[in-house]
């Protein structure tokens, strides 16, 4: 079976949602049958290298900072939930089509989750800014366990992995993703948002059988779109 998720670094819900899904996926007793490939979604392909996060939000919403940061607290505590460390002030967001191409690169050599993980945890779990600059995304890299020439070597060739990044991101257009993460089960059932574990666990199930492409679970859980994330009620 494969599991392909569209995902971007940006995005809270995906690093909740991929925790929620590997605990499912890691009580499925085929669990080794499995073979998870991470897509690209881009929430702004027009985004600029980097920019603080509160402000954004702010500005994206039309609230106030005080607020913005009320809601990064309440993200802060749904990963808590689940073990995840989450920076909930200083970061940064920014534009993330250097990063995708990375995890495509990574994917070549049977190493994407290794980085992947990485990348999350620079972005949600370091003080340091995650975007903006070549040096950090080396710098992540090589903490993943990869040769930082290499990954350098990826980013100042523009054209490497570009092309694999835009067909991800053609696929999502045309199965009709709106928003990330979204979860395709061997083509057959979809799981959209960060949702619970238990419905990752019936979708990994259902996949085993023969089916059209079928949506799994509430149509509105948590998740990001290009018009930005779902809100966590603030304190």
């Amino acid at each position: 079976m494969r599991v392909d998720v569209w995902t971007d670094i940006n995005c809270p819900f995906c690093y909740i949602g991929k925790a929620r899904f590997e605990e499912a996926l890691a009580a499925f007793p085929q669990r080794d049958q499995v073979e998870v490939i991470h897509r690209s979604f881009e929430l702004d392909p027009t985004a600029g290298a980097s920019e603080p996060v509160v402000p954004r939000i702010a500005a994206k919403y039309g609230i106030s900072e005080a607020q913005a940061a009320a809601n990064e607290r309440g993200l802060g505590a749904q990963a808590q939930q689940l073990g995840l460390p989450y920076q909930v002030d200083g970061r940064d967001s920014g534009n993330s089509f250097d990063m995708h191409r990375l995890l495509h690169w990574a994917l070549e050599l049977g190493r994407q989750e290794a980085l992947l993980d990485a990348l999350y945890a620079a972005n949600f779990a370091e003080p340091e800014p995650a975007f903006g600059s070549r040096d950090r995304l080396v710098a992540i890299a090589e903490s993943a366990g990869f040769d930082g020439a290499a990954a350098r070597a990826v980013l100042d060739d523009p054209t490497a992995y570009a092309d694999a990044v835009r067909a991800d991101e053609e696929t999502a257009k045309r199965i009709g993703i709106g928003g990330v993460p979204f979860f395709v089960f061997d083509g057959k059932y979809a799981v959209s948002g960060a949702q619970p574990a238990e419905v990752f666990t019936e979708a990994l199930t259902r996949a085993r059988g023969e089916a059209p492409l079928t949506v799994i679970g509430d149509e509105d859980a948590e998740a990001c779109g290009p018009d930005g994330c779902e809100l966590p009620p603030r304190d």
